[in-house]
């Protein structure tokens, strides 16, 4: 039986890190001792301030090189690491757009005009009736790192082959290039700050566009990902930058829903070799997690690892799930107060024969989940909802239900289970059990967040997308305002339109939150819209927000598109804040041309 370790109310590790504080000040210390990934060629990296003065088309590793540019990372070097999406196949950004938004957000957090921030989902209702609380900016101290630190960016750092040089010998070049590569989990590993850079752009090649969503997908992007969410700093989280007036952290739901195995790759084989990566780096977390805490994490991480590394589950007999979860008893598992106990473990692992022998035992299935918040559970959340959002099979909700879990209970924001469905499985598992999704508003809940299987299965029950007209905003508003990392988005919006869902609709927030979206708006008219948080810009916004302006606040060019085609009107809302105004206070300014040929 493992022992005890840490204690339970104790956090050295934090897939959030000290972002969630009042003020991001970066703790660069490794909560556990040495270094996991092994570093097989040097780390180049290019200052911060040399960077600054760069345009145009990034140029790559020798040219830097020869212009003395290059600096070999060292110990107490700042650094920032920078994951991209290619826009091409021989170049990653042959325009020097993608680099001239990450400029533009670098001088802004050092000039502390970009705030990095919590998602929207994840904001607090303090923090939405503070919009311009200065102690939630990025920290004097942190933005003087960054201006003196120094960045990894692959093109720079690694040599290129593509990039043709003469008298160069290109198997040496090669081989460096392997090596590099092979590095990259020591560079995430070596990085102070984690930098996702994902502003809609077009793929060269393939026409598509390149943003979150497609970022998320690409099985080297996860893997830099994973390697920085595993890493045994205390700092481990990862800002998004959208565009260059709008970061944020990642929204914790995000990662765990795009796994290591099941990632795009150019090239399969590289598939296993990522794995092989996320599995060293899981047993290195899970061990600092054993000897450090907090012990809510360690368990947390034990219960995912089989899904992360696409393996089977385990499915544990009581001795066994006690041990592997280090509970010294069943009392101990149902007494926990580390945040995760013997129930919720049952829930994560997916293990439904210790979730019945839990009830048994006066397990309470109905009571709401501690705050862990950086793992994207909230207070007052249920273990049906958990299993619902963490995407258990649904044989793990039916088991809930017949230890009788109630369907329709609602945490502190109004959600629900059903809200909540993630897969087609589960609704039918809700609807088993009598649970209403019509009032319970599953097909909002399912649009932002889910595939289109769910969407469909709602659907099929007869629910019309505009079911709730008295609802503070609809089906397609969920997609554009939630839904900017789903791989589905765009279909779910199709399917949704084709059953009549309201093109034209504009939201109308109820009293709830009608005080928020008045403080917001009261500061966006003192600083500006686009000087303002996403947070603040987005309830700001809402009252008589249309779908084509909410696709506008978050730079969906694919939903803009579609919605012309849906004959979608231009309207300003209740601010007087028309789609392209938006737009460009958000920074996407790729949407400009298309959104500016429209009248009132």
């Amino acid at each position: 039986m493992l022992k005890p370790f840490g204690q339970p109310g104790q956090t050295t590790s934090n897939a959030m890190g000290n972002l969630c504080a009042p003020e991001l000040e970066l703790d660069c210390q490794l909560a556990c001792a040495g270094h996991v990934h092994t570093c097989k060629y040097p780390m180049y990296l290019v200052k911060v301030s040399d960077f600054l003065l760069m345009s145009g088309t990034p140029q790559p590793n020798h040219v830097l090189a020869e212009r003395g540019l290059l600096h070999k990372w060292q110990p107490g070097m700042f650094t920032i690491f920078v994951s991209h999406q290619w826009l091409g196949a021989g170049h990653p950004d042959e325009t020097g757009r993608q680099l001239e938004v990450l400029r533009e957000a670098v001088r802004r957090l050092i000039n502390g005009k970009l705030q990095v921030e919590v998602d929207v989902t994840s904001a607090t209702p303090l923090s939405r009736l503070t919009p311009f609380n200065s102690n939630r900016k990025v920290s004097r101290r942190t933005r003087q790192q960054i201006a003196s630190g120094f960045m990894f960016l692959d093109w720079w750092a690694i040599p290129q082959i593509t990039a043709r040089q003469h008298g160069v010998n290109e198997t040496e070049t090669r081989s460096e290039a392997a090596l590099a590569v092979q590095s990259i989990p020591a560079y995430v590993e070596a990085a102070d700050l984690f930098l996702a850079l994902v502003p809609e752009l077009v793929h060269a090649s393939t026409g598509l566009p390149c943003d979150y969503a497609s970022w998320l997908s690409r099985g080297w992007c996860r893997a830099e990902l994973w390697c920085r969410l595993l890493s045994n700093k205390r700092e481990t989280s990862v800002v998004v930058i959208h565009s260059s007036q709008e970061a944020e952290i990642m929204f914790p739901l995000d990662w765990q829903r795009n796994l290591i195995a099941d990632g795009c790759f150019t090239v399969e084989g590289d598939r296993s070799t990522v794995v092989k990566l996320g599995e060293v780096a899981m047993a290195s977390k899970l061990q600092c997690l054993r000897e450090k805490g907090p012990l809510s994490h360690y368990r947390f991480h034990m219960a995912q690892q089989p899904k992360l590394l696409g393996r089977e589950r385990e499915h544990f007999n009581e001795e066994a799930f006690l041990q592997f979860f280090n509970f010294s008893s069943i009392e101990d598992a149902l007494t926990d107060q580390s945040g995760v106990n013997g129930l919720f473990c049952a829930v994560l692992s997916g293990n439904v024969a210790m979730i019945r022998l839990l009830a048994e035992n006066k397990a309470d299935v109905n009571r709401g989940l501690p705050d862990l918040s950086e793992l994207g559970f909230y207070e007052t959340q249920t273990m049906l909802m958990a299993a619902a959002k963490s995407h258990q099979d649904p044989s793990v909700l039916s088991a809930l239900i017949e230890c009788k879990a109630e369907v329709s209970a609602r945490s502190r924001s109004g959600v629900t289970a059903s809200f909540l469905a993630r897969s087609a499985g589960q609704v039918h598992a809700l609807v088993n059990a009598r649970a209403d999704l019509a009032e319970m508003n599953a097909l909002n809940g399912a649009a932002g967040r889910a595939n289109t299987e769910t969407v469909k299965a709602i659907l099929d029950l007869k629910i019309h997308p505009e079911f709730q007209r008295n609802g503070k905003y609809g089906t397609l508003h969920s997609i554009a305002l939630w839904g900017r990392g789903n791989p589905d988005a765009i279909s779910n919006a199709r399917l949704l339109l084709s059953h009549r869902a309201d093109a034209n609709r504009v939201a109308r927030p109820n009293y709830e939150i009608l005080l928020d979206c008045a403080v917001c708006s009261a500061s966006a008219d003192i600083w500006g819209l686009e000087n303002s948080s996403s947070i603040t810009r987005v309830w700001a916004s809402l009252p008589g927000l249309s779908v084509l302006g909410a696709a506008a606040l978050t730079g969906s060019s694919s939903l803009v598109r579609l919605l012309v085609e849906s004959k979608a009107q231009v309207s300003a809302n209740d601010r007087g804040d028309l789609p392209h105004e938006l737009a460009a206070a958000c920074g996407h300014t790729h949407l400009l041309p298309l959104l500016e040929t429209w009248q009132v």
